[in-house]
């Protein structure tokens, strides 16, 4: 049996007095998409944040690809690395945040080829063809020099995921990429993370999109209080969760898409007049 890509173990998270993460074990195997589920503050960006090492765990473990995350192991004690071996780890690993986070003077090509010359090092004419042959792939190519200002909120956050991919990641994670966005731009960045789970990226996705969720992830995991509540086979939990704590936030999260669709229909119904 190969290891996990992700290997969690009793990982922990406080701020100040409040307890984040309760011991998460989480394994997400090399080409797998999982989908973490739940209410706000129940732990997951923080979960994320610490695989890619923008926390510091308080307690457990994460290995990434078989190499424990930010320590190494002495004795039987951990260790902090520094923080060069650390920036090591986390170029291995793509992050797609809630906000874009574009440079606002570059353009949309210069944002993506940023990363690939500074910290890869790479040749600017190699780096420039790949940056265009990913924002091709993300259906931007003909937006190449056009700044952060001149795109939608749609085409900025796709612009965030071919910087992530300039990397060559062996990990995505993505913190609930479409919530910044008006509903009728979120379909346009799905489709484009459908594609990256077509084509084998190993993903963690944060997200609300039951529909994404449903039909991408090869796994769900809820969460709640900081704890993982069920996980499982995504139509098998989103349609017939077990846990009480499952089920209200379902109903919830139905209620908003009705909602969300009944205000576009009245938007359309209002634009017509």
């Amino acid at each position: 049996m190969s290891q996990p890509l992700v290997h969690a173990v009793n990982v922990s998270k406080a701020f100040g007095g409040n307890e984040v993460l309760k011991g998460i074990d989480i394994d997400v195997d090399a080409g797998e998409v999982v989908c973490l589920l739940g209410p706000s503050g129940s732990g997951k960006t923080t979960f994320l944040r610490c695989i890619n090492q923008l926390e510091t765990i308080d307690g457990g473990r994460i290995w990434v690809d078989g190499e424990l995350a930010g320590y190494e192991e002495k004795n039987g004690k951990l260790h902090r690395l520094h923080d060069k071996r650390i920036a090591g780890q986390r170029r291995e690993i793509g992050m797609v945040f809630q906000r874009f986070n574009l440079f606002p003077h570059k353009t949309a090509l210069e944002n993506v080829m940023e990363a690939p010359l500074k910290v890869r090092g790479r040749s600017k004419a190699d780096v420039e063809k790949r940056g265009l042959e990913l924002l091709d792939r993300v259906g931007l190519f003909e937006k190449c020099d056009h700044y952060p200002s001149q795109l939608s909120g749609g085409q900025q956050q796709r612009v965030a995921i071919a910087r992530a991919l300039a990397m060559d990641p062996k990990l995505m994670l993505f913190d609930e990429p479409t919530s910044a966005l008006d509903p009728e731009l979120v379909g346009e960045v799905l489709t484009v993370m459908r594609e990256l789970a077509q084509a084998g990226m190993t993903m963690i996705v944060v997200t609300h999109e039951m529909g994404f969720a449903r039909t991408v992830a090869d796994r769900v995991v809820f969460m709640d209080g900081g704890v993982v509540v069920e996980q499982g086979d995504p139509r098998e939990v989103i349609n017939n969760p077990q846990h009480e704590r499952t089920k209200t936030f379902l109903a919830r999260i139905r209620e908003e898409n009705d909602e969300h669709a009944a205000a576009l229909e009245e938007r359309a119904e209002a634009e017509k007049l």
